[in-house]
């Protein structure tokens, strides 16, 4: 396919919103591409263009739907800024972002942002559309300002449920509908207390975060209390998990294997280190994988993918990884070889193990390979009689490796 597509940002205010630019662009176009609501804010008169409208699933019919009428000038209609959680990803990724010529519309965020006083630079933006509800866990903190971009009427409500069910009944909502146009409208309330089971489609949610009292305070960093787990007693303790995620190094857009998932510790944590961030747990037992998808759920990450089957065997079909973590099952045959061999160059892999068997494996490794052999030891304070001793935890062993550096 060749030409250049327009991709035209357009507001509740409609045609009246537009400024001349766009407008021009929406009277020559041969063919207008845009939701039935997008369509019908164009003037039949000024855009005499043949209407077409996106079929369901989107993103499959783009490239078919964009061949069909391959030599006509097109422009495609977009809600405000195409550019943001809008259409102007999916035609860049599907087309090529050298054949868009995008213009821009205030988004609904920024609508928002001015219509209640916020810095938009200070303010978390999290969408909603055809993303689970469990995501917005992730953003909760006292104090945090969010915008919330929803999918439907119900949203407002969902979210609601959401905060009174994990402890942020307090958090002030306010739902900021049809932002720009003529029907503007603002309801508020606060989650507790939250009357409306539907509002608006087009609306943005305003979030000021309380955490009820009694809530467990969630940090940003890795080594969330252990508290905030459901587990069987396979999880990856609190100090031992904030030194392995610091030796796996998360950045955004890396994929990380959790061979031997347990709960789930790790590769949640890597998850909310960022919003790129993905991960794929391994875990041969269907009740623990059951159990990691609920705690990816409730901290936020249900992004997060699990594979309930045993190791090497179940990481055959995985997509690469940038960093692999193994929390279990060393002495599996072939395991370690498997990751090794699965490891682009400049990935990372941990290995975590209390056993002497294990250990002697990251031993050999380590003189094979190199990297940092290290042993991680906690002991917590508790009564003796009526004073106060130190109580061992069992010492963890941990080999932490970049693949290509230095090997012995």
């Amino acid at each position: 396919m060749n030409g250049a597509i327009a991709v035209v940002g357009i507001g509740a205010d409609g045609w009246d919103g537009l400024p001349e630019s766009s407008r021009r662009v929406l009277r020559t176009a041969e063919v207008l591409i845009g939701a039935p609501r997008q369509l019908g804010l164009l003037p039949e008169d000024d855009c005499p263009g043949e209407r077409v409208t996106w079929p369901s699933p989107l993103r499959p019919a783009v490239p078919r739907l964009l061949a069909a009428h391959e030599g006509r000038p097109i422009a495609v209609l977009a809600s405000g800024d195409p550019s943001f959680y809008g259409i102007g990803r999916t035609l860049a990724e599907t087309v090529g972002a050298d054949r868009l010529r995008i213009h821009p519309h205030p988004s609904s965020v920024s609508y928002a942002a001015a219509r209640l006083g916020w810095p938009l630079e200070a303010v978390e933006t999290v969408s909603l559309v055809a993303r689970p509800l469990a995501a917005l866990s992730a953003a909760l903190h006292p104090g945090r300002q969010l915008l919330v971009l929803g999918e439907g009427p119900e949203t407002p409500a969902r979210v609601a449920g959401l905060l009174r069910e994990t402890g942020w009944g307090d958090t002030r909502i306010r739902v900021l509908e049809q932002l720009g146009g003529d029907r503007e409208r603002v309801l508020d309330g606060t989650a507790a207390d939250w009357p409306y089971e539907r509002t608006d489609a087009l609306h943005v949610l305003a979030l000021d975060c309380v955490r009820d009292p009694d809530t467990l305070r969630l940090g940003a960093v890795p080594g969330l209390p252990d508290e905030a787990y459901e587990h069987d007693g396979q999880l990856t303790k609190r100090y031992v998990r904030a030194a392995t995620l610091a030796a796996l190094a998360p950045a955004p857009g890396e994929l990380l294997w959790d061979i031997g998932g347990g709960s789930g510790s790790i590769g949640i944590e890597w998850m909310r280190a960022h919003r790129s961030c993905r991960a794929v747990a391994v875990e041969k037992s269907a009740e623990r994988a059951a159990r990691i998808t609920r705690n990816a759920d409730t901290l936020g990450v249900p992004g997060l993918r699990v594979v309930t089957a045993s190791a090497p065997e179940g990481l055959a079909d995985l997509p690469a990884p940038d960093a692999i973590f193994i929390g279990g099952g060393l002495t599996a045959p072939g395991l370690l070889d498997a990751c090794w061999d699965a490891l682009p160059a400049g990935g990372r892999l941990v290995a975590n193990t209390v056993t002497l068997e294990s250990e002697a494996l990251l031993a050999d490794r380590y003189r094979r390979h190199g990297g940092e052999l290290v042993r991680l030891a906690v002991a917590a304070a508790v009564p003796v009689g009526g004073f106060t001793g130190w109580r061992q935890a069992m010492p963890v062993t941990q080999w932490s490796v970049t693949k290509g550096s230095e090997e012995r």
